[in-house]
């Protein structure tokens, strides 16, 4: 029920994931309104079951309302459904906030993490890049960023399949000493105790694939993922706009739309699915709250493919090393 076009988007992406992957799904919301969608599509109905959720929590409440107020929301029942092991995986687009709440109340955290991290996958010249934390923790400790270093070093080497991933760290100059008290701190901590880290990394470089993991906190992690956001949003505005002024450029457009539409592509979140919320003793994936159902689809297939590379066992032992 999460998200600005829910149910309709999360229920035509789980259909498109079942028939796609053949994986089991389990659809937590108020029934009715899910079983109106379903009847728009012809699935495989012994794949998807529903239920019931009586209750939203909405895009604009606060991150506790999944706790406090709303036990019986679709991202309470949800995870609750994850701790009582009825399910192995957890997928919302809904209030990210109450998202990261309720996995922590519920499942708790893996021993060894004090707080969770969301990481996000993003594009890079190379291929991409794993940024971490893009808005669950906003007043870490150095010891949190340090725990993040090792948990997307991780994830990008066992999901991903990276060979022995590179780990930077966000700050305002590559040089070790630079930054706030704080991010020096963070840096002496990483430094030598996490596999193949490389220093700082400058925003100018964050999409140049020079790292395969960039650490920072919620806070500027998130500030990152909102500007490029905008950033995508408005070029793409200002290219269609002045190519309209021009019969040459409309020319030379046209010509090259199969590679603008590549571009599009590679720097679509669509593509990439949802958002691991890593630290937590359980598998939740974040989708954006403008998911459509393709970036639904892909959510799912990320999940699928942290279940598959058993990552929380992973993790576990890799944080206990």
């Amino acid at each position: 029920m999460g998200g600005d076009y829910a149910p309709q988007s999360i229920v035509a992406g789980a259909v498109d994931a079942v028939k796609e992957f053949s994986v089991p799904l389990t659809l937590v919301g108020i029934e009715s309104e899910v079983q109106a969608e379903l009847k728009k599509f012809d699935y495989p109905q012994r794949l998807i079951e529903i239920v019931h959720a009586p209750t939203v929590v909405e895009m604009d409440e606060p991150a506790t309302a999944s706790i406090r107020r709303k036990k019986d929301s679709s991202i309470s029942v949800g995870v609750s459904l994850l701790k009582e092991q009825k399910c192995d995986a957890f997928v919302s687009a809904g209030n990210t906030g109450a998202v990261v709440a309720a996995s922590s109340f519920v499942l708790g955290m893996l021993e060894g993490v004090e707080r969770p991290a969301i990481g996000l996958v993003i594009p890079t010249l190379k291929d991409f890049a794993f940024l971490i934390d893009v808005g669950a923790n906003t007043e870490p400790k150095p010891e949190h960023l340090f725990q993040s270093a090792l948990m997307a070093r991780v994830y990008v080497k066992d999901v991903l399949d990276v060979n022995n991933p590179t780990v930077g760290l966000l700050n305002i100059g590559a040089e070790a000493g630079k930054g706030s008290v704080f991010i020096k701190e963070v840096y002496k901590m990483i430094e030598g105790r996490v596999e193949n880290f490389i220093g700082n990394v400058e925003a100018s470089d964050i999409f140049k694939g020079k790292h395969d993991c960039i650490i920072c906190d919620g806070v500027m992690g998130n500030i990152v993922i909102k500007i490029s956001q905008g950033l995508m949003e408005s070029a793409s505005a200002l290219m269609r706009r002045e190519v309209s002024k021009s019969p040459v450029a409309m020319f030379g457009a046209a010509i090259m739309r199969s590679r603008l539409n590549h571009i599009k592509k590679l720097a679509d979140y669509s593509e990439y699915g949802g958002a691991p919320l890593l630290g937590v003793n359980g598998l939740v994936m974040i989708s954006h709250g403008r998911s459509s159902p393709k970036a639904i689809k892909n959510a799912i297939k990320a999940a699928i493919r942290e279940i598959e590379h058993n990552i929380l066992a992973v993790m576990k032992e890799e944080i206990s090393r």
